[in-house]
């Protein structure tokens, strides 16, 4: 099973073991190819789990020239499930009557 882990320093998103075996693959390769190769392994995300095969058979059929190339297809596939809270963002002010937003204050 791959754990996905977010590198707080670096700001990084991956899956651990994944790396070797992305890196190790021949390039270029199709969405197909890889599928075929590990698409029977498991993710664990934050909130579930996903199959390789289930990510990658969300993108279209597309061929891949570098390592790097996949491995920013799978981060970018992976459904809500690797999503601590969805909609959620500290960069933007709490919406209206949403249920986490703080307690008003009268003066």
């Amino acid at each position: 099973m791959f754990i996905m882990v977010y590198n707080i320093r670096s700001g990084v998103m991956q899956f651990k073991r994944t790396e070797a075996l992305i890196e190790a693959h021949e390039y270029p390769v199709t969405t197909a190819e890889l599928i075929e190769a590990y698409g029977d392994r498991s993710l664990a995300l934050q909130n579930g789990t996903e199959t390789v095969g289930d990510v990658l058979g969300r993108l279209a059929g597309e061929t891949f020239e570098s390592p790097e190339e996949a491995r920013f297809a799978l981060y970018s596939a992976v459904s809500d499930k690797a999503v601590g809270r969805v909609g959620y963002s500290d960069r933007d002010p709490t919406p209206l009557g949403s249920v986490y937003a703080p307690d008003t204050l009268s003066f």
